[in-house]
């Protein structure tokens, strides 16, 4: 690889180039982990532990179950349909024991969002939560491949008398679950008790798929990535080499608000922080913010990671100030770029850097982070991790020079094979072995990188490329804003113009004030034209926010 400007920003003794991985697969990793770090406690849940021998019984359980009593073969798909509990991570470690392919679905997806995808992947099986199984039962006639259902519910690994209360009270007082008629699905309490018959599990390899992850589908039709175990087992591994100044292996206490469906919370938070013996608590419903800091508030925390609608939602809630930060090493923003407001509230909240990294579902999906300098650099992506080779390039697929905007393009071990069935949309997201992100960025003379924008995001006014981050950042910087989301809208005299809108923080807050502020900031032809205010904005399921929905 040819040496470009960030080798410097590596460390001696950390190489810019990672070995083959150790472990042949992502169940070997597992293993390892299990074995290493038995007792101790792997997953936390609205209150209930399971601890890394728990763990792998459980799991081991429901690789037999698939293997011998459905029958299920390497290669076949399962879906995983529900947010953040106990049974997720029981659910990835059997099904890839089992040899099969996981198809992570958004709980919050409509029927229309699901049939494309099941039937896109061809799943065999699905575990579903009760809560959503009425939608399946609304497709299923259309899902001819789909044999097995599972379902499980709200409360199934909590224990005992908790867990039966727990099942009532979403069934029948918060009437949570809408009913639904299955026919022969299975309970997923039975499914992970002991089998009685030995199951002879497959051999895997680094070559083998281990997820198919369905990109959001916020600029087209939905496409599954083709992410193997090599992926997954490479970007695990670059992390690990990235962290290892840092991280002390069997201590740290990580918090997982990001929903594990999402690839930055699978590879990151369970993987990484798995293979490394951490403790994970699992929070089910980010969004109900005072039950998500009251757990927080439980264990002194050491790692956490977010979006920045997160990181600034928590910031503004009052019981923000009763967590102990005094052990927080590592936080860190993704899915969406992290606003320069909100990154120096949280340092001067919590005296940690907000460290802003990049990836895509694509890329397994981690690409660039900061180095441990100790330096602030709000803005850059940082540099890329280590295997991973980045260029800046021009709609010809030619790099182009420093500080230069252009489409940023990657190479390396987590790159993804390709989209699932889908041969011209993967020869079209590639320029030979470089994936084109879509993302429009520049890398600056000491080899930092910035993004600057979606390529398909971007605003034409009057033929000037206008981003609509840049002023997002401007406008986030007032006082009296809570959150702010920009985007392009038709305009007779300048083909496009920028408009926003804005979540208020002081109810006092004019669209002449927003816009005189502005005029300090940009120049005149990227000031919104239009302003608008609401109660909220439109977001995926992980806080980031959706131009395209917001009207």
């Amino acid at each position: 690889m040819e040496k470009r400007p960030w080798f410097a920003h590596y460390e001696k003794g950390v190489p810019h180039q990672i070995e083959q991985s150790e472990f042949a697969s992502l169940n070997e990793l597992f293993d390892a982990a299990l074995k290493k770090y038995t007792v101790k406690t792997a997953f936390v849940n609205m209150g209930a532990t399971l601890t890394f021998s728990q763990l792998d019984e459980l799991s081991n359980n429901f690789a037999a179950f698939l293997s011998v009593n459905l029958k299920m073969k390497k290669g076949d798909r399962i879906a995983i349909q529900m947010p953040n509990l106990l049974q997720y991570p029981i659910c990835v470690i059997g099904a890839l024991r089992a040899g099969l392919i996981i198809v992570n679905t958004n709980p919050l997806y409509t029927e229309r969002e699901m049939e494309h995808q099941f039937k896109d992947s061809g799943i065999k099986a699905i575990v579903i939560l009760a809560n959503f199984a009425s939608k399946l039962q609304a497709i299923k006639s259309n899902l001819p491949e789909l044999e097995h259902i599972i379902i499980s519910k709200i409360g199934d690994q909590l224990g005992g008398l908790k867990g039966f209360v727990t099942n009532l009270v979403v069934k029948h007082v918060k009437r949570m679950v809408p009913k639904y008629k299955l026919g022969n699905a299975i309970d997923f309490k039975s499914a992970i008790k002991k089998q009685s018959d030995t199951a002879l599990l497959p051999t895997l390899s680094q070559d083998d798929v281990a997820f198919l992850q369905y990109t959001g589908g916020t600029t087209g039709t939905s496409k599954g990535a083709i992410l193997t175990h090599a992926n997954l087992l490479s970007n695990a591994a670059q992390h690990r080499i990235w962290l290892k100044s840092l991280l002390v292996e069997g201590e740290e206490i990580v918090v997982t608000p990001l929903p594990l469906y999402h690839i930055f919370a699978m590879t990151v938070n369970f993987i990484t922080f798995f293979m490394m013996g951490s403790e994970n608590i699992l929070i089910t419903n980010p969004r109900d913010m005072t039950a998500f800091l009251n757990e927080m508030r439980k264990k002194p925390i050491t790692l956490f990671t977010g979006v920045n609608t997160l990181f600034n939602g928590m910031m503004n809630h009052p019981d923000f100030t009763k967590i102990d930060f005094s052990r927080l090493k590592l936080s860190i923003g993704g899915g969406m770029a992290v606003l320069k407001p909100v990154a120096e509230k949280w340092k001067k909240l919590t005296n940690v850097l907000l460290m802003e990294g990049y990836g895509l579902t694509e890329c397994s999906p981690v690409v660039c982070i900061h180095p441990f300098d100790g330096k602030d650099r709000i803005g850059t992506i940082g540099v890329p991790l280590p295997g991973t080779d980045v260029m800046i390039c021009d709609d010809f697929g030619k790099e182009v020079p420093p500080n230069t905007d252009g489409e940023l393009c990657v190479k390396g071990p987590q790159v993804m094979r390709g989209y699932w069935n889908n041969k011209k949309e993967t020869k079209e997201v590639f320029f030979g072995d470089y994936l084109r992100t879509g993302d429009i960025a520049k890398m600056d003379e000491n080899g930092f990188f910035y993004i600057v924008d979606r390529k398909k995001e971007m605003i034409n006014v009057s033929g000037f490329n206008v981003y609509p981050k840049e002023i997002e950042d401007v406008i986030a910087q007032h006082p009296k804003v809570l959150e702010v989301g920009v985007k392009g809208v038709a305009d007779e005299k300048t083909t496009e113009s920028p408009m926003a809108f804005i979540i208020k923080k002081d109810a006092s807050l004019t669209e002449d004030e927003i816009r005189a502020f502005c005029k300090k900031e940009l120049t005149s032809y990227k000031v919104p034209r239009q302003i608008v205010f609401r109660d909220e904005l439109p977001k995926t399921n992980v806080g980031k926010i959706l131009r395209k929905e917001l009207k």
